[in-house]
């Protein structure tokens, strides 16, 4: 069974996540999740695998709501994500376009104006080249 463990103190490591989730039975792994923009600090979160779901169930029981490192730690079993669906991310907004839009950047000054709109309603100016 796959645990996210969340809420976690920052200073803690792989290891003091794995020793957290030990007691209650064998862990296949234990990983906190680190922000690679940011010099690997951890994001407070992470993901503990047991083989034995009775034993995970335990664990979880055991150490949600618990403190820990002077937080209280959020402990539950992970949903995987849906198939087909990635992760996150940023998804750029079109602008122009849609509903009552328009096109935006005009190099020849043929077709209509556009550009950005904020409510996404109505016409709007635009850039042309010449």
């Amino acid at each position: 069974m796959n645990i996210y463990v969340g809420n976690l103190n920052w200073s803690l490591t792989n290891d003091d996540l794995e020793n957290l989730f030990s007691p209650y039975g064998e862990v296949a792994s234990a990983k906190i999740v680190t922000d690679k923009f940011n010099n690997n600090r951890s994001k407070g979160f992470g993901f503990v695998e047991m083989a034995n779901d009775d034993e995970a169930k335990a664990a979880i029981a055991a150490l949600n709501d618990q403190e820990m490192g002077g937080r209280k730690l959020v402990v539950n079993e992970s949903n995987p994500r849906p198939a087909g669906e990635g992760g996150g991310g940023y998804k750029k907004k079109p602008y122009g376009g849609g509903s009552g839009g328009g096109g935006g950047f005009n190099r020849n000054r043929e077709g209509g104006g556009g550009g950005y709109n904020r409510n996404r309603e109505g016409g709007g100016g635009g850039y042309n080249r010449y």
